[in-house]
């Protein structure tokens, strides 16, 4: 199972970061600008994110394993048309077909591993399915900056979809069975659940501010590395990409953090640090650009993971699916409208620009969760005060007497 839902989740990740890589490309091809060349993955993103929580309310009548299957196979298909297509235009509708087929796996596959195998059996495969990911995102991007020099922009586009081929075919062989878990109806009230609770808002902000200065600047880092003063080839600067790798190890050390100094203290924190990796690649120098995407990408994925779990921790009961839908719908609103946002910041102001907009939006998600953490525990030590002491009293008066015990039989306290 783990190898199936790891294999889902580098098909999709894949194929929805693969033209990212090659953007300088697409826009020398169609003779467009940053903004609208960063459309090949804005419009994907945008479309995932609209259909997430329409997928998941599917997946809770006709079972997970059909929509899984159903992503990779159809969102795999659709990789090995892009690069037929003609036409910009005709580029970009297949690519928001394809963002739709790909939001099956991140709307339903964790739901799928806790149905599975419970709460107790669920960290390894879910740790497993990150893996898959974030190598899968990692692996399209480097793939398609690697090849596009022998094979232009398409050809990258082919192998990449080649191998997602192969890892659909895995998932279809190796997924195990899953079986309906509830009705509509159940999902429409867990829905209204989860977007009643504020700490749960704040969590969908962090998710689409975050997300939407990662994004950005990593739309606008290959046409910043290969143009001028850089001028580095689409291979060399699609090595940035190798950044990602830090995020499986800042996600698993992001939890430790938390656990110790707190989850609000160690999310601010790993915003604030982003923010601060961002500055970092405002010089015009290699050196200091590298490290500062090697920050600021660590620094991200740790945010990611804690407001993450912070907001599986503070989903009702009965809403679980949908916090994680909500979560993953704002993530990729950030990376297509924030992504699309950067690039245009790019294109007209250049990057020092897009530095002061990220930072923005980082500083805002960062202020969201201190002010809200703090109205939180206001409330916490104004809620013993707030009303009837014990026993129906007005909080600071005197005790009533002690009764005599009941004899027993009489429905007192010995009873």
């Amino acid at each position: 199972m783990k190898v199936a839902v790891a294999a889902a989740g580098f098909t999709s990740f894949a194929l929805l970061y693969a033209p990212q890589a090659v953007l300088p490309q697409l826009a020398a091809q169609y003779h467009l600008d940053p903004g609208g060349a960063a459309l090949a993955v804005s419009v994907a993103t945008g479309a995932l994110a609209i259909s997430v929580l329409p997928i998941a309310a599917l997946s809770e009548v006709v079972g997970r394993r059909p929509v899984i299957l159903a992503s990779v196979l159809v969102s795999s298909a659709l990789g090995l048309l892009l690069p037929l297509v003609p036409d910009y235009s005709l580029l970009l509708v297949l690519r928001a077909i394809q963002g739709v087929a790909i939001a099956g796996f991140p709307g339903v596959a964790t739901a799928y591993l806790v149905e599975r195998l419970g709460k107790t059996g669920v960290a390894a495969a879910v740790g497993a399915m990150i893996a898959g990911n974030t190598v899968g995102g990692m692996s399209g991007r480097l793939v398609t900056g690697f090849t596009a020099g022998s094979f232009g922009w398409r050809g990258a586009l082919y192998v990449v979809a080649g191998i997602s081929v192969a890892c659909a075919v895995v998932t279809v062989v190796a997924l195990p069975r899953s079986l309906p878990r509830g009705s509509p109806r159940d999902v429409g009230r867990g829905l209204l659940d989860a977007v009643r609770r504020p700490v749960l808002l704040v969590q969908y902000a962090v998710a689409l501010l975050a997300m939407g200065a990662f994004v950005a600047l990593y739309n606008a880092a290959g046409f910043r590395l290969t143009g001028s003063p850089l001028n580095l080839t689409p291979a060399v600067a699609s090595l940035v990409f190798l950044a990602y790798a830090l995020g499986s190890v800042s996600s698993v050390l992001a939890g430790r953090l938390a656990a110790r100094a707190g989850r609000r203290r160690a999310l601010v924190g790993a915003l604030l640090v982003t923010a601060a990796g961002g500055v970092l690649t405002i010089p015009d120098s290699l050196p200091l650009i590298v490290l500062g995407f090697l920050v600021l990408t660590a620094a991200f994925f740790a945010a990611h993971s804690i407001a993450n779990s912070w907001a599986a921790a503070e989903a009702p009961e009965n809403a679980r699916g949908q916090v994680g839908g909500l979560y993953m719908l704002m993530y990729y609103l950030g990376s297509s409208v924030g992504g699309g946002a950067g690039s245009v910041v790019y294109g007209h102001a250049g990057w020092g620009w897009l530095i002061v907009a990220v930072v923005v939006w980082l500083g805002l998600a960062a202020t969201a969760v201190q002010l809200t953490s703090r109205r939180w525990r206001r409330a916490a030590h104004r809620l013993p005060e707030a009303g009837p002491g014990p026993g129906g009293r007005p909080p600071g008066s005197p005790a009533p007497p002690r009764a005599a015990p009941a004899s027993p039989g009489r429905g007192g306290p010995g009873r």
